[in-house]
């Protein structure tokens, strides 16, 4: 399945989201803020993926965490 940015398929990287069109998992970008790097140390090491797109996927995370009724469709 494709997300925009975000892309899911059984046959990359064993179903593992991934940023479209790469087989980098999208959890490489949220371990590098989770570890105090910045976005353009992510964005530094793996150049294929674009600042728009590092943004959009972390703008979906935002919307999916500060939104009630997603909080409540995906962690209730």
């Amino acid at each position: 399945m494709n997300y925009g940015p975000i892309n899911i398929d059984p046959e990359t990287m064993g179903g593992t989201p991934v940023f479209t069109g790469t087989r980098i998992p999208v959890q490489t970008l949220f371990d590098y803020i989770e570890g105090g790097d910045d976005l353009n140390e992510f964005l530094d090491d793996y150049p294929t993926i674009s600042k728009e797109v590092a943004v959009e996927v972390l703008n979906m995370a935002k919307k999916t965490l500060t939104t009630e009724k997603m909080l409540n469709e995906n962690f209730a």
